[in-house]
Parts: C-alpha cells; sequence; structure tokens
C-alpha cells in the first residue's frame, strides 16, 4: 500500500510538473509587450507592412496612424479599430497603441512610452505601460536602452488575468548603422516576475541574451528560466537562430516543443 501510495504522489507531481501555464503566460505577456516596440516603429516608418496600414490618416486594412508632432511629448497612436482585424502577423487587433516620444530613438536620453487603451490581440487584452530610455552607448559601442514594464493580460474567454513587470536592457548590436528597420538586431538580458492566471506568483530570468531580429515575429535564440512559487523551474530555450515560432520548455529534465503566440 505504501508502494502504491509513493508511486501515486509521483505520478501526479508528474502531471502537475508538466503544467505549462506559468510558463505560457510569462511567454505571452512577454510577446504582446514586446510587439508594442514593432507596431511604433512601423507607424513612425509609415510602413505598416505587419498591422496593415499606411502613414498618418491613410487607411488600408484596419489600423489607422495619427501623428501629434506638435504636443510635447510627440505622439503616434495606432488604432486598428473597434471591431477584430486580421493584421498580416496572422493576429487579431482591436483598440489603440499609444507612443510618446521626447526625442528621436538613436538620441541618448530619449524616453518612449508605450501605453494600451482597450487594446486587444487575440481577444485578449493587454493592459500595461512599457517606458524605454535611451542609455547611449556601452562599452562595446552599441546603444543600450533601459526597458520597465508594468501590466497585465486579460486572457480570452474568461481565461483569468496575467499580471506581469519587467526590467530589461536592449543592447542595438547591429543594424543602427541603416535607417532600415528591419535589419536592426537586439540582445536583451533582465528578469520579470508576474502572477499568472493560475494565481500562482513567478519570477522569470534571462540566463541567456534573447536575440530579437526585428524581420522575425519571436525571438531566435535565448534562454529564460521561470520559476514558479509552487512548481518545478521551467527553462524555455529559444533555439539556435532560426526564425520560426516554436520554442521547447523543459521542465524536470523533460523537454517539450511548443508554439508561440
Amino acid at each position: 500500500m505504501m508502494a502504491g501510495m509513493v508511486l501515486f504522489t509521483s505520478c501526479r507531481r508528474d502531471r502537475e510538473d508538466s503544467n505549462f501555464s506559468v510558463a505560457s503566460d510569462n511567454a505571452q505577456a512577454e510577446s504582446y509587450f514586446n510587439e508594442l516596440k514593432n507596431i511604433a516603429d512601423e507607424a513612425y516608418s509609415g510602413t505598416m507592412v505587419l498591422y496593415r496600414s499606411a502613414a498618418d490618416t491613410l487607411v488600408y486594412g484596419c489600423a489607422t496612424v495619427i501623428r501629434d508632432t506638435t504636443a510635447s511629448p510627440k505622439t503616434i497612436t495606432v488604432d486598428f479599430g473597434t471591431t477584430n482585424c486580421t493584421c498580416n502577423d496572422g493576429k487579431n487587433r482591436r483598440g489603440k497603441v499609444i507612443t510618446t516620444y521626447t526625442g528621436m530613438y538613436r538620441d541618448s536620453g530619449t524616453v518612449i512610452t508605450h501605453t494600451t487603451s482597450n487594446y486587444f490581440v487575440n481577444d485578449n487584452q493587454v493592459i500595461g505601460t512599457k517606458t524605454v530610455t535611451n542609455g547611449g552607448h556601452n562599452t562595446s559601442g552599441n546603444l543600450f536602452y533601459n526597458i520597465n514594464v508594468s501590466g497585465s493580460v486579460v486572457k480570452a474567454n474568461g481565461g483569468g488575468t496575467v499580471t506581469w513587470n519587467s526590467t530589461r536592457v536592449r543592447e542595438w548590436i547591429a543594424g543602427s548603422s541603416t535607417l532600415i528597420w528591419s535589419d536592426d538586431i537586439y540582445l536583451i538580458t533582465g528578469s520579470a516576475n508576474g502572477t499568472a492566471s493560475n494565481g500562482e506568483n513567478f519570477t522569470a530570468n534571462i540566463t541567456t541574451p534573447l536575440r530579437k531580429e526585428i524581420g522575425c515575429y519571436h525571438f531566435v535564440s535565448g534562454v529564460i528560466e521561470v520559476n514558479p512559487a509552487n512548481h518545478a523551474q521551467r527553462i524555455i530555450d529559444f533555439g539556435n537562430g532560426t526564425c520560426d515560432n516554436t520554442a521547447t520548455l523543459t521542465i524536470n529534465g523533460n523537454t517539450y516543443t511548443i508554439n508561440l503566440y
């Protein structure tokens, strides 16, 4: 009987530890807040390739871009409307992404703030503020940015709420010498913490810098260690540089392939 109880407990623990919810919630929040920069970049450049719009108030597809260069700080608003529209990256969006900036992105000391207003991605509401401060050049001669996020994701269909706070450093390692945003490459370091949709607290630490190539939707490499309060550590590995929508998740030595948002 004792042997049976041990086996049952072990099997139950294995099932609980293979629950992906904490790692998935962290990855979802990470993705949604990271793409705010991409939306603002495309709006500023007037391309809106992934998000289906032209510059300023001309509407192509579903997003309208409005610039206010007389305000201080200056403002760019991307309005996806009040009903879902499918963007070229395959995601449905509605609501607004509002970006203010005190100077040019490349200028030391510039502060860029992204906020959301009734903004939804695939019916998940993204709420919060992301602040990006240009710290100048580091010892390697690369521009770097201090990034702070305080936000939450209200999941669709009553799936619960994810809170997510992060402190990051983003180093611009390639593409800064051109005016083409699509060749930009960054390395991101730092940590995050929050509460998953199941109510469990967690922390997340980048142990291998995340490589973000702006031409790809997701990180192409890097490792995040996610530490739930009540479960075993989760290790998310974004791969070896391939531009795709998959990563691996390792729990207690067992590795799973997961799809990214």
